[in-house]
């Protein structure tokens, strides 16, 4: 398998207008790669295009909304129309409704999925329609740590996710099987610094927020450009995303009850919000765009940083089993 270096890639960016896919958009661009965006918001979309431009870098948008097969295959052949080719394609887009099960309809269930999980689906079908006898590439899905362990309050997010995940797992597998030299990476962010909870639709009377750590975009960025450059199969981003996997594994009754006391109110904040209130499930948020939420993320986790650091990571493993010997050789 080949991975490019960045100034050599084309890069396709799914929900690019704000957050995580837009700083990762800002980042690829100022790197060198050609960039192209999608997502629902067009006002958003051209202000990112604008802001690269003007740090030099080239992209350019296209209107997406990654539900519909159509538009996500219209992204794809444009993106090759442009640039010739793809080799690296970023599912990111993602919404969520908070609120318990018994309050959101069916409805708006399946939009949650359409979007986190089949407009996944679609990327990646897309992806594979033009990557496809290129010497390499890299097909990458953001997942969550919700991937791994579901929360209250947020059932259809975490169902999507889960299934990301096992949709990721098995398409890696039949590549593998079939000698197609094309990478399915899953990037598992813990809680990030975006603006992805204003935008939430919310039954729950007041505004979401993340749970606690809650970390800096520029980790997931670094993670998934990490990743369209170098071998990758899962990525945790934070160290809490892991854990939550590392818990569910060892003690999914202990989870079960740390989420009953403690999985509500971490999510909730004290502003009022009307569940009429716009958000945007349906249509794309207007406005510009934002990259930041203003939950102060943390910009550094030493779990990420091992892991974008393999040299670093075996010197700590080697450390660590160099100091249990000497501990064990000492009792004895």
């Amino acid at each position: 398998m080949e991975l490019k270096p960045l100034d050599q890639q084309v890069i396709v960016i799914t929900g690019a207008s704000s957050g995580i896919g837009r700083l990762t958009a800002l980042e690829a661009a100022r790197r060198g790669a050609k960039v192209v965006l999608a997502a629902r918001g067009a006002e958003a979309l051209e202000a990112a295009v604008q802001e690269i431009a003007a740090a030099g870098g080239t992209a350019f948008a296209v209107q997406t909304d990654v539900a519909d097969f159509a538009q996500v295959e219209a992204l794809g052949r444009r993106a090759v129309e442009r640039f010739g080719r793809i080799d690296t394609w970023v599912n990111n887009a993602a919404v969520s409704v908070y609120g318990e099960f018994v309050q959101i309809s069916p409805e708006e269930f399946r939009r949650v999925i359409e979007i986190d999980l089949m407009g996944q689906v679609y990327g990646a079908k897309v992806a594979l329609q033009h990557m496809r006898g290129q010497p390499g590439g890299s097909i990458i899905n953001n997942a969550s740590g919700l991937a791994d362990r579901s929360v209250p309050l947020q059932t259809a997010y975490c169902a999507a996710k889960h299934g990301v995940k096992g949709f990721t797992e098995g398409l890696r597998v039949e590549l593998d099987h079939a000698g197609v030299p094309i990478q399915v990476v899953t990037i598992k962010p813990g809680s990030i610094d975006t603006p992805f909870f204003q935008h939430a639709e919310t039954k729950m009377g007041v505004e979401p927020k993340p749970v606690p750590p809650v970390y800096a975009p520029e980790l997931v960025a670094e993670a998934i450009l990490h990743a369209a450059t170098h071998p990758t199969r899962d990525l945790p981003v934070g160290g809490a995303s892991a854990g939550l996997g590392i818990m569910q594994a060892l003690a999914p009754r202990l989870m079960d009850l740390q989420l009953r006391f403690a999985g509500y109110w971490t999510q909730q904040t004290d502003r009022p919000k009307d569940p009429a209130a716009p958000s945007n499930l349906v249509a794309g948020s207007p406005g510009p765009g934002e990259i930041y939420g203003g939950w102060n993320g943390r910009r550094f986790s030493l779990y990420t940083w091992l892991w974008l650091h393999p040299l670093a990571r075996r010197g700590v493993f080697a450390g660590g089993a160099l100091a249990g010997f000497l501990v064990a050789r000492g009792r004895r």
